[in-house]
């Protein structure tokens, strides 16, 4: 049973000069991009919804005084109605075994991924093993008197990160604790190792050959002009017009 808190008793919150202010500047929509949105959906999933208004709130005032994102968790000063800022954490389970040899085979066996990636861009399909899906893969803490889960300091930072993977979806890997560059090496030494097993490629499929747009040569040539170099060797009329058929036959014959 939720005790009930009379947030009245606590004062105001103290401004805040600097802060990390959030670009969202009204309304209960926050973040623009499908990665924020779904970051936020899978905190708004576990979380009171009233911390939740206030944490944004808290977030479109500039509360948030700093952060910062680490493998695994997201640390905070976020001033409150005390004197001092409160210290905010956000943690997130970092992916482990199987997860994580799923994600390393997702992005091998998908063709474009891995370069899609490196380039900063987070492709939608890794969504499922990369949001939070459980209660369990989140925690929330905060040094502040309220016990609520997440209270609205911690709740501020998260609205704050959900803009943050607007503009650098690529550190919801650093948030599951896996680092781009290692990601990339497990990929390539997985696709080295799959690739070794048939040295010599006998058991390649190759491509088809390419079928070219074939048509004979004296169509491409001046009727006119070639009708008189036939001419020129041929007694009459009807010598040049042998002569032609044989030269279109001739052609055809190499496109069979």
């Amino acid at each position: 049973m939720n005790t009930y808190i009379d947030f009245s008793e606590f004062g105001e919150r103290r401004p805040v000069r600097g802060g990390v202010r959030a670009r969202s500047q009204r309304g209960a929509a926050f973040a623009r991009t499908w990665w924020g949105r779904a970051f936020l959906e899978a905190v708004e999933h576990v979380a009171d919804a009233g911390r939740l208004s206030r944490g944004r709130s808290y977030a479109r005032t500039g509360q948030v005084v700093n952060y910062r994102l680490e493998p695994g968790v997201v640390s905070a000063e976020v001033q409150g109605s005390q004197p001092r800022p409160f210290i905010s954490v956000f943690t997130m389970r970092q992916l482990r075994d199987d997860r994580l040899d799923e994600l390393v085979t997702l992005v091998r066996t998908t063709p474009g991924m891995l370069g899609e990636i490196a380039a900063g861009t987070l492709p939608q399909a890794l969504g499922p093993l990369l949001l939070p899906t459980t209660v369990r893969e989140l925690d929330f803490s905060c040094s502040c008197p309220d016990s609520g889960w997440p209270c609205k300091h911690v709740a501020a930072v998260c609205y704050v990160i959900a803009e943050r993977l607007d503009e650098r979806p690529n550190d919801l890997l650093t948030l599951r604790g896996v680092e781009l560059d290692d990601l990339i090496g497990s990929v390539q030494r997985e696709t080295a190792a799959t690739d070794s097993t048939d040295l010599y490629g006998d058991d390649l499929a190759l491509p088809k050959l390419p079928k070219p747009d074939f048509h004979p040569a004296p169509d491409d040539l001046d009727a006119v002009l070639l009708r008189q170099a036939l001419r020129m060797t041929a007694e009459d009329e009807q010598q040049v017009a042998a002569g032609l058929r044989g030269l279109r036959a001739l052609y055809r014959s190499l496109d069979s």
